[in-house]
């Protein structure tokens, strides 16, 4: 799964992504850097503890940290490369105080930053979709075929965005699929993270004091609170002292947990495991993929001869204790290449090639 980590100067974008990462964040305002979160996983440590595993391997979110935008110049300077391969947009927007710190506006006000940043992305994808039309009316006029499929998505496309609609909210699941080559920023989903201050962040009316109901049920988009300020701080410290912070605050799951749920909600996303002795590891999947369709995520010899899968959700293999234990009371179930592997599935894929 791959992310990018967006926002205005001074929204804390670099202090989410050293948090999030482990990485420091290089202060670049022209290059996009790139972290990996290795994801903390209570089921995949458990299953390396009960097979004595050598190694343990979890599922990663890779980061792209982009430079902080500038209103009206995102069309030159946005980085669109690095945005175009990331699943979900992470949107940082500042929603604390700190005279120190200048905001570009001259203000704290994050529902006019969420709709500049917005515009930016919809300027950079109306300019696209307009040069892709342009090509194929051209290509048209000069009688070379052009795929009408293409042109009935790009349309109704190029009509949203000089709305300044964002294209998640419109598209349809055909559209979808057929712009998916484009990687229009505006089509992917979002997590707005609102970066508030200490005194605000277990505070409940956060979402009608900064003016952002029409963001609580925005299509594609999942909106929260953190204090990356605060979160850096409890890095520091052990975790039970963290546990207790966090619990006066009256928070319940660090921000990492937080935007790693978010970010899997938004793209329907799921973890299965595989685990021996030699390895146990958690591998992340949308959700319906097909027991073949995940055996060829490990390795494609696997999926070319698939047999079955031998499958156990996480929760019985608990109950029971062991494969052995599972298998003896019939706990273990035999899947075909089409079933659909589930959330905390723990898997042994047979195959021969």
């Amino acid at each position: 799964m791959k992310a990018g980590i967006l926002g205005l100067p001074g929204s804390g974008r670099r202090t989410l992504f050293s948090l999030l990462t482990h990485a420091v964040a290089t202060g670049s305002t022209r290059e996009a850097q790139l972290g990996v979160l290795k994801i903390p996983d209570e089921r995949l440590q458990e299953l390396s503890r009960w097979h004595a595993s050598k190694s343990v391997v979890p599922a990663t979110i890779q980061f792209t940290l982009i430079p902080g935008l500038v209103k009206g110049e995102s069309k030159e300077k946005l980085d669109l490369p690095a945005l175009k391969v990331v699943d979900v947009l992470v949107h940082v927007v500042r929603g604390f105080e700190e005279a120190s710190v200048a905001h570009p506006e001259g203000s704290v006000d994050p529902a006019r930053d969420i709709e500049t940043v917005e515009l930016e992305l919809t300027i950079a994808d109306v300019s696209l979709v307009e040069r892709r039309l342009e090509r194929l009316q051209a290509d048209r006029g000069k009688g070379k075929k052009v795929d009408p499929r293409e042109l009935a998505a790009l349309e109704p496309a190029r009509a949203s965005l000089a709305e300044g609609t964002p294209l998640r909210s419109v598209l349809s699941d055909e559209e979808q699929a057929q712009l998916r080559g484009y990687a229009l920023l505006t089509s992917k989903p979002l997590l707005l993270v609102v970066n508030v201050g200490e005194d605000d962040i277990a505070a409940e009316d956060l979402v009608h004091r900064l003016g952002l109901e029409r963001w609580v049920k925005a299509p594609k988009v999942r909106l929260g609170f953190v204090s990356a300020k605060i979160e850096a701080e409890m890095a520091e410290l052990s975790l039970e002292d963290a546990q207790a912070f966090r619990e006066s605050l009256g928070l319940s799951e660090n921000t990492v947990g937080r935007i790693v749920s978010a970010a899997f909600e938004l793209l329907d996303m799921i973890t299965f495991y595989t685990s021996e002795a030699k390895e146990s590891r958690a591998w992340i999947i949308p959700r319906g993929t097909s027991a073949s369709a995940a055996a060829g995520l490990i390795h494609s010899d696997i999926e070319r001869g698939f047999i079955r899968a031998e499958v156990v959700s996480y929760d019985v293999l608990k109950s029971h204790g062991s494969w052995s234990a599972c298998r003896e009371k019939g706990a273990m179930r035999l899947e075909g290449k089409d079933y659909a592997i589930a959330d905390g599935d723990v898997v042994i894929f047979r195959f021969n090639v």
